[in-house]
């Protein structure tokens, strides 16, 4: 589905990405992993346009996606749960999912089952609403683009522990349905057991890649350890 090939990210003249490489298959749960600084946001950032690499290859579908703007790669089937949430603060809850609806499975009735706080919270400002719940708001506005591919950077990073498993089980429930998922999170209890592969990425290169039951605790201090 997704394919990154030896992709090379730049900020001006600071080079952020030196050859990152990943996939992302139908129906995969694919972990992207790293310390911090590692290019984790950059290659999401990549992926989808917003920081436009400068060599290698992303395709998407057989489609090709360097030369794409955000907006039209958006629209071929690719939903991004962005780091730091980024709900839109004075529109509402409700107002927030629809803004971004495209027909398909995921409606309004169907978010808000996977998330009963925000069927509570459908009036309320996404301004009012805590840092978890406006997690759940942006996941819920990513699945109403109704998404092939669902890119979450930094899932559950900062939230508190019963918010983090309402999230975690949202994103159990997704793989059973079959949602192809690349995630960005730190909580390697949750994401292992979900991941189907895992990218390691240090200093904006791939350094390993294989399946979740193959990253030794030998493999996790050397990448992810402090």
């Amino acid at each position: 589905m997704l394919k990154v090939e030896t992709i090379e990210t730049c900020y001006g003249p600071s080079q952020a990405l030196f050859g990152v490489d990943l996939e992302v298959g139908a129906g995969e749960l694919v972990a992207l992993m790293g310390r911090n600084g590692m290019g984790k946001t950059t290659t999401i950032r990549s992926i989808f346009g917003l920081t436009p690499p400068r060599a290698g290859r992303i395709t998407f579908a057989g489609r090709e996606l360097m030369r794409l703007p955000p907006h039209r790669i958006a629209r071929l089937g690719l939903g991004l749960v962005p780091e730091g949430r980024r709900c839109f603060p004075n529109l509402t809850v409700r107002e927030n999912l629809l803004v971004a609806a495209r027909p398909g499975a995921w409606t309004l009735a169907a978010v808000e089952a996977l998330f009963p706080r925000l069927g509570e919270r459908d009036r309320q400002a996404a301004a009012t609403l805590s840092g978890g719940e406006q997690q759940m708001l942006a996941i819920g506005r990513a699945l109403m683009t109704n998404p092939r591919l669902l890119v979450l950077d930094e899932a559950t990073e900062g939230l508190a522990p019963v918010i983090r498993q309402e999230i975690w089980q949202a994103i159990r429930r997704l793989k059973a349905q079959g949602q192809a998922i690349l995630i960005v999170d730190k909580s390697l209890s949750e994401l292992l057991p979900l991941a189907d592969r895992c990218v390691l990425l240090e200093k904006g290169v791939s350094a390993w890649t294989g399946p979740a039951e193959a990253l030794t605790a030998s493999l996790r201090d050397r990448y992810l350890g402090v």
